[in-house]
């Protein structure tokens, strides 16, 4: 993200919390300031800064959820949005955007129901984690500040995220669909990610919710299916909804089990075009 910022020659300041490693060889467009998310403290060379993405959280996925877990999960997205929200209140001059991350999870488990930025929340930790975030987000709307809230689906990526973890069985000889495959999957490319982010910052019409999401969701057994055609590896071994259940308990059925048929509604609205319509497309670029 930072580079494609920069490459679009944006002078990009990365907020750095305490204690993390920084690349010292990074590009001369851009500077790191000190931000703390648990006391708000933010450098003064913020200030005056025209734009804020806020991708901060958690990985979702990355162990079992434990109720210490759950609180981080909670903590790094809510409150860390609370204090970068108020940290904009005290700058004499704001940004005119802040574009702040959700996720599709806001919907809960709704089936084949097609869901666009209008639809109800749904229930389950996710969802509610996810109204929570975007209401302290929202909060920046009373400073005079234009809201995004980019709700962001299955982010297909080479490295990071869910893609390699999902992609490992089926190296292995042993993927397949994941419980009954007729889950929907809301899916997007990285390189149309990180292009729906540049497209909310520049115009100027888009704000409140928007999903970051190709506009062809596929059910889980069609994404397995394509996914393996890329991998040349067989589909043939099915993960049993139990079986998931027993190794990631409640994770299991947020993540992998939960049907979300997502539509970027807005973004067509607003007349932004992926580079990438075509699941296989999307597997076979990011894989490549």
């Amino acid at each position: 993200m930072v580079n494609d910022l920069r490459r679009a020659g944006h002078i990009v300041c990365r907020l750095v919390r305490p204690g993390t490693k920084v690349d010292s060889q990074a590009a001369p467009a851009g500077f790191d300031v000190r931000w703390n998310p648990a006391t708000g403290e933010l450098g003064g060379a913020a200030v005056g800064a025209d734009a804020v993405v806020n991708l901060g959280g958690a990985p979702i996925a990355e162990r079992r959820w434990t109720a210490e877990r759950k609180k981080l999960l909670r903590t790094s997205r809510v409150e860390s949005t609370a204090m970068l929200v108020g940290a904009l209140a005290r700058m004499a001059a704001r940004p005119r955007v802040l574009v702040s991350a959700s996720a599709i999870g806001y919907y809960g488990n709704r089936g084949d129901e097609v869901l666009n930025e209008r639809s109800p929340s749904g229930r389950g930790f996710l969802g509610e984690i996810a109204q929570e975030w975007e209401a302290e987000a929202r909060k920046a709307e009373v400073l005079g500040i234009r809201v995004v809230l980019a709700r962001f689906g299955v982010v297909l990526a080479k490295q990071g995220g869910a893609l390699p973890k999902m992609a490992q069985p089926f190296r292995l000889g042993i993927g397949g669909p994941i419980g009954s495959g007729q889950q929907w999957m809301s899916w997007v490319a990285l390189e149309d990610a990180v292009g729906i982010v540049k497209f909310a910052l520049e115009n100027g019409n888009l704000h409140g919710p928007v999903n970051v999401v190709s506009p062809v969701p596929v059910r889980n057994a069609d994404f397995t299916s394509a996914l393996a055609k890329v991998l040349h590896r067989p589909a043939l071994l099915p993960a049993p909804a139990f079986a998931l259940r027993l190794a990631l308990g409640e994770m299991a059925d947020a993540l992998l089990l939960s049907s979300q048929r997502v539509v970027p509604e807005q973004l067509e609205w607003a007349g932004f075009r992926g580079a990438y319509a075509s699941l296989d497309a999307a597997l076979a670029a990011t894989l490549a």
